[in-house]
């Protein structure tokens, strides 16, 4: 299967379990797959023939800047909900989301987590 990816796209948004995650906001990353067939698009050129990198770009950012949720588990799987269900061409989706920030005590570069989803 063929695979378009919108990697480490970055979002403000109001996810969290804590108070101070709702009220302050804070950075989220999102790497997108999705799979789909892109040999038509890519024997005729035509962007009709694949699914448009722009309007994934969208409907992630509208999910991470939009409603808050507590869990970013939740966050993933509205993306990957939306994506199968705006875009027929894709039979598979996996979204990574990544919480650089977390209000948690220690050294570590990020939290994140990563599903998949098939139609």
């Amino acid at each position: 299967m063929d695979k378009i990816s919108v990697n480490k796209m970055q979002f403000f948004g109001y996810h969290g379990v804590f108070p101070e995650e709702t009220r302050l906001g804070q950075r989220f990353i999102v790497d997108l797959d999705v799979f789909c067939d892109l040999q038509k698009a890519g024997v005729t050129d035509d962007l009709n023939h694949s699914v448009n990198y722009a309007e994934l770009y969208t409907v992630s950012k509208e999910i991470v800047e939009g409603q808050p949720f507590q869990l970013i588990e939740a966050v993933a799987e509205k993306i990957a909900n939306d994506v199968l269900e705006k875009f027929i061409k894709v039979n598979e989706v996996r979204v990574k989301v990544i919480k650089p920030d977390p209000p948690i005590p220690g050294y570590y570069q990020s939290v994140s987590v990563e599903i998949t989803r098939r139609r």
